[in-house]
């Protein structure tokens, strides 16, 4: 079953375990009322990586920047 947990900042986790045993992480967040998957990851480490970490924040920070309609300035 999916678990969600807060990143901060507005960034949310979803995790859930794949068939292969493999665990699946997707960073979501919430812009103009719809949900938005950032980056997706098979995670390999307890942590989850900062490069990870920080490219879901970038691309969070141009949503933040663009229009209404999802276009990038």
């Amino acid at each position: 079953m999916p678990l969600c947990r807060p990143l901060g900042a507005g960034l949310f986790e979803v995790r859930t375990d794949l068939v292969s045993g493999n665990t699946a992480r997707v960073l979501i967040c919430v812009h103009a009322g719809k949900l938005v998957a950032l980056h997706g990851f098979i995670k390999k480490h307890r942590r989850t990586p900062a490069e990870d970490l920080s490219l879901a924040r970038r691309r969070q920070s141009m949503l933040a920047i663009a229009e209404p309609g999802g276009r990038l300035n």
